[in-house]
């Protein structure tokens, strides 16, 4: 299902909750932006919304590493027929630089982007003393890792992404946070349930995927 639809389905589920608890701007405010967050949270695991613009800057990022290979390769070759230098210890770099290009591949390089961002997270969480951050930078960091509709759609991931609505929660001290936060996960998997590839919800113990059409 497109990540528009699942941001879509969210931000009900906040204005929902918007309506249900005690009203102001800023409270309505909180509840969209965690029941949208987390209604996209589960494709971290592959190309996502959460995701796109750190797509584009690892394509970037794949270009300037392929193109920088080859030109130190040509640097390397073109010292060698001027001069009969061979500077051994740039040939390695270049050729090294040139295989990351080949091997590592756009996707890796977006992956490795994710986790960084999800490792920045954890280090505000520990300077902050705030756990939930530093749950939510591990759940960042670790997902781009994981099959694609694995274990971040899984009653498991639910469970681990209601302790991190808990803990924003008790930061906030904002009631029915955990709720919406868990209720905008659990769209994100009941709607992937109504497609044909569905959701293997209790994987790796149940690899079977459940699906609802």
């Amino acid at each position: 299902m497109k990540g528009s639809t699942h941001l879509a389905i969210g931000v009900a589920i906040g204005a929902a909750a918007a309506v249900y608890y005690p009203f102001s701007a800023m409270n309505a405010a909180v509840y969209v932006a965690v029941a949208g967050v987390s209604a996209l949270s589960a494709d971290l695991d592959g190309p996502s919304i959460l995701s796109s613009k750190l797509s584009k800057l690892s394509k970037l990022i794949y270009s300037l590493i392929q193109g920088g290979g080859w030109l130190l390769v040509g640097a390397v070759a073109y010292l060698y027929a001027a001069d009969q230098y061979f500077n051994m210890k740039l040939a390695i770099f270049s050729v090294a630089v040139v295989l990351a290009g080949l091997f590592a591949g756009r996707g890796t390089i977006r992956n490795a982007l994710v986790t960084a961002v999800g490792c920045g997270m954890m280090y505000a969480g520990f300077m902050a003393n705030m756990t939930w951050l530093i749950g939510f930078g591990l759940f960042v960091g670790i997902a781009p890792w994981l099959k694609h509709r694995g274990m971040t759609h899984t009653v498991w991931a639910v469970i681990a992404w209601g302790a991190i609505g808990l803990g924003l929660e008790r930061e906030l001290q904002l009631e029915g946070l955990m709720r919406i936060a868990v209720l905008g996960y659990l769209s994100h998997l009941i709607a992937d349930t109504l497609t044909p590839s569905g959701v293997k919800w209790f994987y790796p113990l149940f690899k079977k995927s459940i699906k609802l059409r």
